[in-house]
């Protein structure tokens, strides 16, 4: 079992390796949620995730003891990084297994740190057991990327650095995929300080860690389907649910839509670029999965590599989830004059007109109409509400 001595002796290791990040307070996600808020910014992490540090302590403590010649990985991307960059330190060489699906920029990333890329299947358990076939022809060490107790303990050093930074935090929401982070987190925290509550996030679409909480055989998902890929396991470790079920206080889950609501406002508020399953954490502070109001809360904000291509689509349906972005549809006259009249009264309103289509060919339209279908872009769900207000008083029916 892993003791604070084992945190201890991970975070020599790291020491003068990966960057301090000391913990940022949040004005206004403390008064969004009723809790104060801080963040834990890993995505500002050495290789952008905080999955360095369990590659390296893993890797170095290896090294230490002699006889690792070659090692293999298999990662959506961010323990792809962190194992390339510890191996490279040492000089041994690399392998990478990733699924098909990972982002441009995290096989990129990887590479550039001088290992071996290998993409196959569509998500990690396809590439997991491609890693597997690997090791045993070529003989090397397989760097489990959550299922490793000193990978979970290098993980488990971000506690030690937020009791550092802020010892009287009551919760600390931690993202959950396979569960090397927040089992390591949840360990050291509580053999440390127990009154310190510990709960794990997960994605709707990839739950296996909150279907199988509480529960004596891990019960994996059946599929995944969600935007945060670093957290899209359909089978979390034996050894980190071993570890969550004993320590973690309780495990939520968040939507994609609540996930890329937090993106879009860590990138408005505190200009920071996080991907889809760091921002897992806040979005269910600020949805209020659990009752935050007037505690001390931390979320550890896990990495920051995403795909520039995929911004602009997180971002817009970020900007749907907090009515920024207002979609409907309506019917009117295909007419002269029509359009005119219907831009007219948005405009009133102040709403701006972003995307426009007529449909003049649905089956059950009457001769004479169209559908619209209309994206405009609003100041927030009061402001959507006015505008369809308005519509309906002037004799319009709003279809969606």
């Amino acid at each position: 079992m892993l003791s604070v001595n084992d945190f201890q002796a991970a975070a020599g290791r790291l020491k003068n390796v990966i960057h301090t990040i000391p913990l940022s307070s949040s004005k206004t996600f403390s008064e969004m949620s009723g809790a104060e808020v801080y963040l834990k910014y890993e995505n500002q992490q050495k290789t952008g995730s905080f999955k360095v540090r369990g590659a390296y302590n893993k890797i170095m403590k290896r090294y230490e003891e002699g006889g690792l010649s070659a090692v293999v990985a298999s990662s959506a991307g961010n323990h792809a990084q962190g194992v390339a960059f510890a191996a490279s330190q040492i000089g041994v060489p690399a392998t990478i297994v990733m699924p098909r699906s990972t982002p441009i920029a995290k096989v990129s990333a990887t590479e550039g740190y001088g290992a071996k890329v290998v993409l196959h299947g569509s998500i990690y358990d396809e590439a997991y057991a491609k890693a597997c076939e690997i090791v045993e022809q070529e003989g090397a060490e397989f760097i489990h990327p959550f299922d490793d107790e000193d990978v979970m303990a290098g993980q488990g050093t971000i506690a030690l650095e937020i009791l550092s930074d802020l010892p009287t935090v009551d919760m600390i929401f931690v993202p959950a995929g396979g569960g090397g982070l927040i089992s390591g987190v949840a360990a050291c925290i509580k053999q440390i300080n127990p009154r310190i509550q510990v709960i794990g996030v997960q994605a709707e679409g990839a739950n296996a860690i909150v279907a199988s909480f509480g529960k004596d055989k891990v019960q994996p998902s059946t599929s995944v389907h969600t935007i945060a890929d670093g957290i899209a396991v359909k089978t979390p470790g034996e050894k980190t649910m071993a570890y969550i079920n004993q320590y973690v206080d309780q495990m939520v889950t968040v939507s994609d839509s609540e996930i890329a609501g937090a993106i879009l406002l860590l990138l408005e508020r505190t200009k920071q670029v996080v991907e889809p399953s760091g921002a897992a954490p806040l979005a269910a502070v600020l949805n209020h999965k659990v009752d935050i109001r007037g505690k001390k809360v931390c979320c550890v904000l896990s990495g920051g590599n995403i795909d520039v291509s995929f911004i602009h689509k997180v971002v817009e349906k970020g900007l749907v989830t907090r009515g920024r972005h207002l979609k409907f549809s309506t019917i009117m006259p295909d007419a002269p004059g029509s359009l005119e009249r219907f831009a007219h009264l948005v405009a009133e309103q102040n709403a701006n007109v972003i995307l426009f289509n007529h449909d003049r060919v649905q089956a059950d339209l009457d001769i004479g109409d169209a559908i619209i279908h209309v994206v405009c872009e609003v100041g927030g769900k009061e402001h959507g509400k006015r505008l369809l207000d308005v519509l309906r008083k002037n004799g319009y029916t709003i279809l969606a």
